[in-house]
């Protein structure tokens, strides 16, 4: 059997439902797997129901698009074993969720005004039953109309360009300001979770790591399908330094995934998950939860 400790659903920006993701897990084997959608815990409890009569344990859980801006880069913050609707996540969080959406649709709007033949109303029949749209919604509507023949290519380059000192913004790029990681992680402990860095060697987060596990980080994702042997190794290292649950999972977002992975594709040891469930034990017993 399979542990997959990071996964999307439709709620934020997977194509997959969670019937859909959840009975694609039971297909590939999956005992254990955390649904860890992009700021929003909604839907976890039904997943979890269902994975009861499928058989599989659903870990619930979140992903804090955060930014440490001490070292100026993003930074995404696991939450595993959350309490869903915790009012410390939903504090924090669901500013952001609102904030997204208008950025999206204010993307939207600056694509049709340089010529891009799409609407709102069709990018957001791409997010029905979710939280919000996403660029991955948008690049959808583009790849509908020919613009393009995948999510992430040249054109997601092109439109979505953050810019820097030398290039200008692409034409569809909107700033949107994260939550600091610092906050993330002290919340997800506040609602009973696990706060676990992401895929550190996306945005480079290994100095930080550091730093956060002296003020909550419990954990870091040793093993996704971006990361190469050396940020495993790197991960790793600090895992076992600075006492940090290791993690890892597919990161899987169906149609609108940035690699060619499914959901068990990357599985997580047994050893691994029993020092997690101990650590989620001492936490609750530590706030009552």
């Amino acid at each position: 059997m399979k542990i997959d400790l990071h996964c999307h659903t439709k709620i934020s920006d997977n194509s997959y439902t969670i019937q859909d993701v959840l009975l694609l897990a039971k297909k590939n084997r999956v005992s254990h797997l955390a649904i860890t959608d992009h700021d929003t815990t909604l839907g976890l409890e039904s997943a979890i129901k269902l994975g009861n009569e499928l058989g599989i344990t659903v870990i619930p859980g979140i992903e804090i698009s955060a930014y440490d801006f001490k070292h100026d880069t993003r930074a995404h913050i696991l939450g595993l074993y959350i309490k869903p609707g915790h009012e410390a996540i939903e504090v924090l969080c669901q500013p952001l969720v609102e904030k997204r959406n208008e950025a999206s649709y204010q993307m939207v709007k600056k694509l049709i005004a340089a010529g891009y033949d799409i609407t709102w109303k069709k990018v957001q029949s791409f997010a029905e039953g979710g939280t919000g749209v996403y660029k991955q919604h948008i690049m959808h509507a583009l790849l509908e109309k020919g613009y393009t023949d995948r999510i992430y290519g040249e054109l997601y380059k092109k439109i979505f360009f953050r810019g820097n000192e030398t290039q200008k913004p692409g034409i569809g790029f909107v700033p949107i300001k994260y939550i600091n990681a610092i906050d993330a992680i002290r919340a997800i402990r506040v609602a009973g979770g696990i706060p676990v860095l992401a895929h550190p060697g996306q945005f480079n987060n290994f100095e930080a790591a550091k730093e956060w596990a002296e003020i909550g980080l419990e954990g870091i994702e040793v093993k996704h399908p971006l990361h190469s042997e050396q940020d495993e190794a790197q991960a790793r290292e600090i895992a076992e330094t600075y006492n940090l649950v290791q993690t890892g999972g597919s990161d899987f977002h169906g149609f609108y995934g940035d690699s060619q992975t499914t959901i068990g594709s990357v599985s997580m040891e047994m050893e691994h998950l029993k020092i997690l469930e101990k650590r989620k034990e001492e936490i609750s017993m530590r706030i009552g939860i």
